[in-house]
């Protein structure tokens, strides 16, 4: 509850369009203006275009001056969509499986399409839930050929140890030539 018996809630801005400076302090001060708190946020330079999502914390009677504050922000470059962080899966999807112990992987390796689907498609296999990925593509400093990076943050599920992640992903990185590091 927050202040004086008002409702907080969470909800989660889901941004993308037109990169220019600035921009990521404008959504700050909206959300600032309608008396938002900013929990947590991934933001980013993609493909040219200024991407990301924001988790905030406000009063349930606020959210409609958070819509107008960050829609005002860019009205004809920044897209904007608003989505409830405590939404239930739609019809037939699966909830999150429940905590477990939360692991990093690192893999680099030779840049190729597939790669992330094979490593994607072991951790599901696992029941390994995603937490957060990023990957990224460089010329190799030694052969100048495409090296594709990945960092993934995830959690494993009651009963998967490290050593069979670990094994896993080793029992492909054969075949993707990827180099993988669970910490």
């Amino acid at each position: 509850m927050g202040l004086a018996g008002m409702s907080d809630t969470q909800v989660i801005l889901v941004v993308s369009g037109s990169d220019r400076p600035g921009l990521t302090k404008a959504l700050a001060d909206a959300v600032l203006a309608a008396g938002g708190n900013w929990l947590e946020s991934h933001l980013s330079r993609l493909g040219g275009k200024y991407v990301g999502s924001v988790l905030v914390e406000l009063d349930d009677s606020a959210l409609p001056a958070l819509e107008a504050g960050v829609r005002a922000v860019d009205a004809t470059g920044l897209h904007v969509a608003l989505v409830p962080a405590d939404e239930l899966p739609e019809p037939g999807g699966e909830a999150p499986p429940p905590g477990g112990e939360e692991v990093s992987v690192e893999l680099v390796g030779q840049d190729r399409p597939g790669i992330v689907r094979e490593v994607t498609t072991v951790l599901a296999t696992l029941g390994v839930n995603i937490d957060s990925l990023t990957t990224g593509t460089e010329r190799g400093a030694w052969s100048g050929e495409g090296l594709f990076r990945a960092e993934a943050r995830v959690t494993l599920p009651d009963g998967v140890t490290r050593d069979e992640v670990q094994a896993a992903l080793e029992a492909i990185s054969g075949e993707v030539m990827v180099d993988f590091t669970v910490r």
